[in-house]
């Protein structure tokens, strides 16, 4: 996820919201946020912790230069309804590892500047979710996580074994993991954990180490995703490395099986997810909606495919036997969803009578064929490869083929500049069935 504003410190307000105790007291955009009981604000987790309290006193500074004192009385946690323009209120830290498997390392050259910034705040793991190593906060700011007790976070792993993750990560700060994920239990901090995993390095007997080492401190790490390392076209001079094939995800598949059984006898819960490339590379059936277990690492892939095919049969079951809808549409996806959408299409288009839905797996020459998911589709690729289906009324995406909040590809196409490409509206969709579903129903 981009940051807007990294250098930015001032505490700037971008937005109020409407109802809310500073739009009630007249605080407005634009306005600067001095300090909370006279303690300078130095970041979002100081704002978060200082306005926790049932009596404040903010002092805001306005355009014209003005100090204003206001004394809020609110509920416990009560936030004032304010949103800055760096949401940090602080410059991001940036990645002080060389990991092998980094997929910004694999990007092409001349695409957008923000696209290279490699983060690993532990701030932006508390507010936004991103994963972060911990390899490049002292003690004192680890303490600060405990005493400010922010749950929860989110931390890539990769490995228990110190010498390895070292090695994996380039960085000699790099094995204190485990201790740092102790103290996290001793503290209550509750903690979500991912193993990128990359073929004769870190699976096998180091996964099993891994697992095993992760799961000694449940509940406190409550949830471990493993997802396949993924590889560009762009890795010269880079380290070489495989990813999975069908073979391997399926002996992935059947040693998480033997995981799950040996979790859910000792711990009472699976633990470990795999990520749905997996069994879309393994072409292997999705586990059941129960076996995830309220989907705690969608972010990661896991469980994705299983909760959208949910939705779409709950939505699909409201709409009437008689339904009517004569368009005509594509449905442009990753090529390791291909199977998996053209059931939903074909679910769709025997509910929904007069419906055409075909779906084009997109093969990304941007990346490489290698990169199979629909989130790293270029404006291009989606160009070049649908440019031949002239009788469509428009084309459906996974709106995670945008920049987050706009309508912008990777490689900087918009949607504007696609739907003039290709004569055709795109209607991006959110990984949600009832958003898929409304598609049909505005017609």
């Amino acid at each position: 996820m981009e940051i807007k504003l990294l250098g930015e410190d001032k505490n700037i307000i971008e937005k109020v919201e409407k109802g809310s105790i500073a739009n009630e007291l007249g605080i407005e955009p634009g306005d600067i946020l001095i300090s909370i009981n006279d303690k300078k604000v130095l970041d979002i987790i100081d704002y978060k912790y200082l306005i926790s309290d049932n009596y404040v006193l903010v002092t805001i500074q306005k355009k014209n230069g003005e100090l204003w004192d206001f004394e809020i009385e609110k509920d416990y946690d009560e936030d004032l309804g304010i949103y800055f323009t760096n949401p940090l209120i602080d410059k991001a830290r940036s990645c002080r590892n060389n990991c092998i498997f980094c997929f910004i390392d694999q990007l092409p050259k001349g695409m957008r500047k923000t696209l290279y910034f490699k983060d690993d705040d532990s701030r932006l793991s508390f507010l936004q979710g991103n994963f972060i190593t911990f390899t490049n906060l002292s003690d004192e700011e680890i303490q600060r996580i405990i005493d400010y007790r922010l749950s929860n976070i989110n931390v890539s792993v990769h490995t228990t074994n110190p010498e390895l993750r070292v090695k994996m990560l380039n960085n000699k700060n790099a094995g204190k993991i485990l201790d740092i994920l102790k103290k996290f239990k001793e503290s209550g901090i509750k903690v979500n954990c991912q193993i990128v995993l990359v073929p004769g390095i870190n699976d096998g007997k180091e996964l099993d180490r891994t697992l095993e080492d992760l799961a000694s401190l449940y509940p406190s790490v409550s949830s471990v995703a493993v997802v396949p390392v993924g590889l560009t076209k762009h890795r010269e001079g880079l380290c070489k490395l495989r990813t999975f094939d069908k073979k391997s995800s399926k002996e992935l598949l059947e040693y998480m099986k033997t995981k799950h059984k040996i979790f859910l006898d000792r711990l009472g819960t699976r633990f470990v997810y795999p990520s749905d490339e997996f069994y879309a590379v393994a072409e292997e059936e999705l586990p059941a909606y129960e076996e995830y277990e309220g989907f705690p690492q969608l972010e990661n892939g896991v469980g994705l495919m299983r909760l959208f095919l949910y939705e779409i049969e709950e939505e699909l079951k409201k709409i009437d036997d008689n339904t009517i809808v004569n368009k005509k549409y594509i449905i442009a996806t990753g090529t390791l969803a291909y199977k998996f959408m053209k059931d939903i299409a074909d679910k769709v288009m025997k509910k929904i009578k007069g419906l055409d839905l075909k779906v084009v797996p997109i093969e990304n020459n941007f990346f490489g064929t290698t990169i199979t998911v629909s989130g790293l589709i270029t404006g291009q690729d989606l160009i070049s490869q649908t440019k031949i289906y002239s009788d469509y009324d428009g084309i459906i995406i996974p709106s995670s083929m945008l920049r987050d909040g706009e309508d912008v590809f990777l490689d900087d196409y918009t949607v504007l500049d696609v739907e003039k490409e290709l004569n055709k509206k795109i209607i991006p969709s959110k990984v949600s069935g009832s958003d898929f579903i409304k598609i049909f129903k505005k017609i």
